[in-house]
């Protein structure tokens, strides 16, 4: 374990009665970075995530968590962890302040100190006018701030976020985004596990994508989404002229052709130039284009390129 990382994963597997969830994964995650993780449900996110917080034991391989090895060194680990989880771990009987003032006491802070982590988290946290009511009066949202806050009382320099902002409205969402933006600014090292692409995209200064229980691919947003290829053109042929004719043209460059929308999807390096001599080509040809439009590669691309399906959150969409 180098002082570069503060998360590394090295040749971890885990089963489940006869199951493999975890398939020798190897993981690192620089110091004051976000790595976003991203699979479908099933790939082992959360148990990876278990296991680097010490509530699970890994069949094989080793972890390291800001130099401690998580088997040998669980306490040690603990102390310079945060964990919130897919729901929030509050108690909805108590204030906002006293569930973080309880926070605090169980992390042995004192009465004294434990107050004034409250109110400072209540502040970072835009929670101090609603700090006095009960949590059950809370919106989801209020609660996903109130459940990281508290994950934040003993100001751990590694933090594990398993989908913390699932459920949450797009409003919700981005106040979320803003915090999480500023626990990086703190150097806080964060380890995100999410559903959402454009979150991926947003925060994360890395992304690993978990498939089968085996991370098979990793890199900045850029370097993954350049994985998928070139940028794509695409053109719509209008009805007065032969679409025939217009493939033919196009035949050597000619990604994707869908008849049905007189459509036909080319790769290209997406320069004025290039794009302008393909359209005199069709006009040359007497060939009237309808439509055009030039799409950038997405992480969306990347992930159905990766591992053959959509996300839950894509699927949802379409589903809706």
């Amino acid at each position: 374990m180098t002082e570069t990382f503060a998360i590394q994963l090295c040749n971890i597997s885990k089963s489940f009665q006869g199951n493999k969830v975890l398939d020798g994964v190897n993981l690192k995650v620089k110091k004051g970075t976000i790595l976003a993780l991203l699979g479908p449900n099933g790939a082992g996110k959360t148990t990876t995530i278990r296991i680097l917080s010490t509530l699970l034991k890994a069949d094989g391989g080793e972890a390291f968590v800001n130099g401690f090895e998580v088997s040998r060194y669980s306490k040690k680990v603990r102390e310079n962890i945060g964990l919130t989880g897919q729901y929030a771990a509050v108690d909805e009987f108590l204030s906002g302040r006293e569930n973080l003032e309880m926070m605090g006491r169980l992390y042995h802070l004192g009465a004294k100190e434990s107050k004034q982590r409250a109110h400072e988290l209540l502040e970072q946290f835009s929670l101090t006018e609603a700090a006095s009511r009960s949590v059950k009066t809370y919106s989801g949202g209020m609660r996903r701030r109130l459940d990281l806050a508290a994950s934040l009382v003993a100001t751990p320099p590694v933090l594990f976020l398993d989908e913390p902002t699932t459920g949450l409205d797009p409003r919700s969402r981005l106040a979320m985004w803003d915090v999480i933006e500023k626990l990086v600014e703190a150097k806080v090292t964060i380890l995100l596990t999410t559903q959402y692409l454009e979150e991926a995209d947003q925060l994360a200064d890395e992304i690993a994508v978990l498939d089968s229980g085996k991370i098979i691919a990793q890199g900045t947003a850029n370097e993954l989404k350049a994985k998928v290829g070139k940028e794509r053109l695409e053109i719509v042929v209008h009805e007065k002229s032969s679409f025939k004719k217009a493939v033919e043209i196009l035949n050597i460059e000619a990604v994707e052709v869908d008849e049905s929308r007189r459509s036909i999807s080319i790769s290209t390096e997406g320069s004025v130039g290039e794009i302008r001599r393909l359209l005199d080509k069709m006009e040359q040809a007497g060939i009237e284009v309808e439509g055009l439009n030039l799409h950038k590669p997405t992480l969306d691309d990347v992930f159905l390129r990766l591992t053959g399906h959509k996300t839950e959150q894509e699927r949802e969409h379409i589903d809706s």
